[in-house]
């Protein structure tokens, strides 16, 4: 099978997504799995009340492959699960102060990562 040629935005994506992720390993603290990123994210970036149904149903993946996201990211304090008020029987994921600095510092390794943020060579905080 023959090599597509390259596409350089799809490259430059894919590129910044290496560079984050690179920071991303090297910064002190524990490193996210891709799927638990996943689910950080989506947490993070889509507004709505969130729970594991919903998180299974939207990324696709099965209720106890997010329950264990769930479990890494409340041991970060990333996120954290509270019983719904108004149906005792589901769970919502809720946010994080802790969860909203990595997600600035995550923004601000992708800005320096795309070459439009300045370079300081500070690790970021955990």
């Amino acid at each position: 099978m023959a090599a597509s040629p390259p596409n350089p935005l799809s490259d430059a994506q894919v590129g910044l997504l290496r560079e984050t992720i690179v920071a991303l390993v090297r910064r002190d603290g524990a490193d996210l799995s891709a799927r638990q990123l996943g689910v950080f994210l989506t947490c993070y970036l889509r507004e709505g009340g969130h729970t594991v149904r919903g998180l299974a149903a939207e990324l696709n993946v099965s209720k106890p492959a997010i329950t264990r996201a769930l479990d890494r990211l409340g041991e970060l304090d990333l996120a954290r699960r509270k019983v719904d008020p108004l149906d005792r029987r589901s769970v919502l994921v809720q946010r994080t102060t802790k969860g909203s600095a990595f997600l600035r510092d995550l923004r601000g390794i992708m800005l320096e990562a795309s070459g439009n943020g300045k370079r300081s060579g500070r690790k970021a905080a955990a």
